[in-house]
């Protein structure tokens, strides 16, 4: 597969410090089978040249054509991650035992700020490698993928020291219940031992969807979620592991996916070629940190806010602790739609502004928009109204069900305003301007969702609704700061012209 530098775009390339108008190096292409793909080779995007695809093009045609099928596959391997982590909470509140619940529901709190960190952070990887196809320069991503691998690398050894070492310091700093910090340490604990997998997976899902490819994580979540499926059954229902189990079968699950990942890698026809001088901290881990860095310290501060809700929820007790546990798992869900959107619409939009197609990445974002609120209306009567059913999916404590159901009556609006929020912030990201979605990130948490969820748990009457509607209060300040950013945008773009 040929691709030229030569193409003209009328594309300016100063959000990537560093980069060429020239390639010259030359490397061993890894490719080894061809995977069929839904595209249609367009300019200066590696397409149908030998009669295979191998990467979609999102620059010609009806953009909900191009956008849905793009983001079903993702929105799956969401549905999936999300049944993923709802299966431990759910064996263990059937097999377990309610300080079991906790320790997981606590547990995962943390595990999901580092998986959620990192997925924003190869985020930059995702966006880089759209924009260099846009742009005809698929030779570059190469550097691309051997840099990240290195930078992900050292990220993986760091965590696993961290979690390890610091299992017990973490519950504790969580304030954990006395009678679950040994299972919470137990689990965050054996979870930090398998972080390799759980980083390694990410990036691997954030290389195929910059390819244009959303269908390969797919069937790699689905693997792990079938792998979790048997593990959890097996460690907590079968050998009585509790909480204990669950982080085993969940390590398990994201090991044998990233082998799967790799398999597929390797025997995809690839735009571009890899080679082993390509594995070492180039130009390129800059221009990917410099769009991923801001992400990830915006979805950091994000967790952290969440780290502290749970905290703030542990201190109302057991029953508090666990029925919040619940109702997020029911939020993962809840929130599948506006995710998928967003990380659909950093590649489309990023390969479209590559191409020189800036009118059609708005258009691409306000479809986003409404998609995500036709879709999130449906949601938001289902939270409002079955929120105590789904709760009681996971558990047959009353008790436990009641606060579930407090907490989503809080958080239901969130449904509406992350449809707008998220297709607004895929906009921003797929256009490199991620500094200012940290900033606005950076804005709803310290000023917003943080001082209004400790204001609510610290009152006398405190209950879970009122701490959930910390959620949307800070997201409908997100949204505004989003919309009045887009019009400063495009005043400037008028007035320059």
């Amino acid at each position: 597969m040929h691709t030229s530098d030569t193409q003209t775009n009328d594309i300016k390339t100063e959000n990537f410090p560093g980069s060429t108008s020239a390639d010259s190096s030359t490397s061993v292409n890894v490719n080894a089978t061809a995977v069929t793909m839904d595209a249609r080779p367009a300019s200066g995007i590696p397409g149908k040249h030998d009669g295979r695809d191998t990467v979609s093009d999102f620059t010609e045609g009806s953009i909900l054509q191009k956008l849905v099928p793009f983001m079903l596959p993702i929105l799956g391997a969401l549905v999936l991650q999300a049944a993923y982590g709802a299966v431990d909470l759910l064996v263990v509140g059937r097999f377990g035992s309610t300080t079991g619940l906790s320790a997981v529901s606590t547990g995962s709190q943390v595990l999901n700020l580092v998986t959620f960190v990192v997925t924003q952070l190869a985020m930059g990887v995702t966006v880089l490698i759209a924009r260099y196809l846009g742009e005809g320069k698929a030779q570059r991503i190469g550097r691309v993928l051997g840099g990240a691998t290195i930078i992900f690398a050292l990220m993986s050894i760091v965590l696993f020291i961290l979690m390890v070492t610091k299992a017990r310091a973490i519950a504790v700093l969580m304030q954990a219940p006395t009678e679950a910090v040994a299972l919470t340490t137990s689990y965050i604990r054996i979870c930090g031992g398998g972080i390799l997998f759980i980083v390694a997976y990410n990036l691997l899902s954030a290389i195929f969807r910059g390819l244009g490819d959303s269908r390969s994580p797919l069937l790699f979540v689905l693997v792990a979620c079938v792998v979790n499926v048997f593990g959890d059954l097996l460690c907590v229902a079968g050998l009585h592991l509790d909480a204990t189990g669950a982080a085993i079968a969940t390590v398990l699950a994201q090991a044998v996916s990233v082998v799967c990942a790799l398999v597929i890698l390797m025997k995809k026809q690839l735009p571009f070629t890899l080679a082993k001088r390509d594995f070492r901290l180039n130009p390129e881990c800059k221009k990917f940190l410099t769009i991923g860095i801001p992400l990830a310290m915006q979805e950091c501060l994000t967790q952290f806010s969440f780290l502290a809700l749970c905290a703030f929820v542990n201190r109302l007790g057991l029953e508090a602790s666990s029925g919040y546990g619940v109702a997020c798992k029911i939020v993962n869900f809840a929130m599948l739609v506006p995710s998928s959107l967003m990380q659909s619409m950093s590649s489309f939009v990023s390969q479209n502004i590559g191409a020189g197609k800036t009118e059609r990445s708005k258009k691409s974002m306000f479809s986003g928009i409404g998609i995500g609120l036709s879709i999130g209306s449906l949601v938001f009567l289902l939270v409002w109204f079955a929120g105590g059913r789904l709760s009681g999916i996971f558990t047959t404590d009353p008790s436990v069900i009641a606060h579930a159901f407090a907490y989503l009556h809080g958080f239901a609006p969130e449904t509406l305003l992350t449809a707008i929020l998220f297709s607004l912030m895929g906009y921003f990201n797929g256009n490199g301007q991620t500094l200012f979605v940290m900033f606005q990130g950076l804005f709803q948490t310290l000023l917003i969702r943080l001082p209004m969820s400790y204001y609510m748990s610290i009152q006398p009457d405190a209950n879970l609704t009122s701490i959930g509607l910390a959620a949307p209060t800070s997201t409908l300040v997100g949204v505004l700061l989003n919309v009045a950013f887009f019009l400063y945008l495009e005043r400037k773009a008028r007035a320059e012209k």
